[in-house]
Parts: structure tokens; C-alpha cells; sequence
């Protein structure tokens, strides 16, 4: 496995209270009578990388959803950058708060090639059209797309289709990015890329990056602070490095003999 070192030189270790993108206000959420969500409080400061960790169904997806506005929570509040966004639609919230989503699976229009997939999301996020070209040929430029862009989304590799996804979703310079288990599917070499994707447009763009992933190694490699989720509440909240030590995050999620490399 690669080091750590290699992925994240560095990590924000102090944060301004008022310094939070992102707030999760005493949420509940239940699909029937299954408590997915109960209660729970939680800030995500601007610029950083937050990772979010738990079994599968315990509502890493639910979170990206309420984030989007693709659900209601049944109690609290939501807010991006301090504005309380719980009754925003999805179109709001994407335009206003500049919100771009990259889906687990998909995320591009299968019969379209890489270059037509981005020029129709370009003509729907840009508005000046002479803006959008030159958009599209940095981001085919910046994920290493210039061979594939006149193939179609459906014949390109998981590595080749996510980076597609990636740049569709970046095209209206968002300030929050939603990466939904990125790594799902890929092979070794593509989920290290993919990494020094994530963490330099940490450094280059100033975006706020939420990434979930069942690989509890590929999140804390990358996260400037993680948070473990189950049985509806938050476990722990810290830094990689002390939350592999938590005692409630080895009990509930980790066990003994965890270790990020």
C-alpha cells in the first residue's frame, strides 16, 4: 500500500468555529420504521478534506443526499455556509451554494463521449458561452482525458470513467464537492491517482471535499478529519491519527488491529 505521506503532506490541524461550510443541526431521518439517522450534530470546516466511515446502510449516503437536497430530514436543520438550506431544493442548493455531486456509479451520459458529456453539462453551468471551450479543454487537459474524449462514458475503464464524472462535476467551480465511495471498483493504481486528484484540488482549488468510501485506509489516507457513523449516531470525530486510536472507533468499527499502511 502506498504511505500516507505520499497522498497528504499535510493536515489543517486548527479550525475557526466560524470557519464551518457545512452543519448538520440535530438531524433524524427514517425510511419506515428504520432510524437511519438519529439525532446527530456534526460541522465540516471550509477547505478541508472530511471522510465519513461506516458499515454499509448506516447512512454515509443518506448524509450526501440530505446535503443535496435529494431528501428531508424528519427533524433538524442544514446549512452551507451558515445559511439554513433544510427547505432548498436540489437546483438551489446546487446554484446558490455551488454544490457538485459525483454519484457512486455513473455521473455521465453513457451514449455520449467524454468531450459531449462535458460541452451539455457546460451549457447548463457556464453561462458565458465563450468560457465553456476553453472550461472543457482544462478539464481534459487536467485529468489526463485528451485520448479518450471522442470515446463514449459506457466504453471507458472505472479509473477513466470516474475521472469523467469528476470533471463534469467540476465544471461549475463548485465549493463543495461530493465524492460518493470514488474508489468503488477501481484497481490500485487507479485509486492512488485518483487520491492526488482529491488532495490537489484541496490545494490548488480550495474546495471542500466529503468523501465516503467502505475502505476505511483509501478515506483516512487523504482527510484532513473523519467521522465514523453506527447505529444512527456519531462514533468519533478526529483527525486519522487519533481516530484509529479511539477507543469507540476500534470497538465499533476499526477492531484491534487496524492500520492505515
Amino acid at each position: 500500500l502506498i504511505e500516507m505521506a505520499l497522498i497528504k503532506k499535510f493536515r489543517i490541524k486548527s479550525y475557526k468555529q466560524s470557519g464551518s461550510i457545512i452543519e448538520f443541526r440535530n438531524i433524524s431521518l427514517a425510511y419506515g420504521k428504520r432510524l437511519i439517522l438519529d439525532n446527530i450534530s456534526f460541522k465540516i470546516q471550509s477547505g478541508t478534506i472530511f471522510g465519513m466511515l461506516g458499515p454499509n446502510g448506516v447512512g454515509k449516503s443518506t448524509i450526501f443526499n440530505l446535503l443535496t437536497g435529494l431528501i428531508s430530514p424528519k427533524n433538524g436543520k442544514i446549512f452551507i455556509s451558515g445559511k439554513d438550506v433544510t427547505d432548498y431544493p436540489v437546483y438551489l442548493r446546487t446554484v446558490k451554494f455551488s454544490t457538485g455531486f459525483v454519484p457512486q456509479y455513473g455521473g455521465a451520459f453513457s451514449d455520449l463521449t467524454t468531450f459531449d458529456n462535458l460541452k451539455a453539462i457546460s451549457e447548463i453551468v457556464i453561462k458565458q458561452k465563450n468560457q465553456r471551450l476553453e472550461k472543457i479543454n482544462f478539464l481534459i487537459s487536467k485529468f489526463e482525458l485528451d485520448n479518450v474524449k471522442d470515446i463514449k462514458f459506457r466504453f471507458l475503464s472505472g479509473g477513466q470513467k470516474k475521472r469523467v464524472a469528476i470533471a463534469l462535476a467540476l465544471l461549475g467551480n463548485p465549493k463543495i464537492l461530493l465524492l460518493d465511495e470514488p474508489y468503488s471498483g477501481l484497481d490500485i493504481l487507479s485509486i492512488k491517482m485518483l487520491q492526488e486528484i482529491i488532495v490537489n484540488l484541496q490545494l490548488e482549488e480550495n474546495i471542500t471535499v466529503l468523501v465516503t468510501d467502505h475502505q476505511a485506509t483509501n478515506v483516512l489516507k487523504i482527510t484532513d478529519t473523519a467521522m465514523i457513523l453506527n447505529n444512527g449516531k456519531i462514533v468519533a470525530q478526529d483527525t486519522p491519527s487519533n481516530l484509529i486510536k479511539d477507543k469507540a472507533a476500534i470497538s465499533s468499527y476499526f477492531g484491534d488491529n487496524f492500520k492505515i499502511s
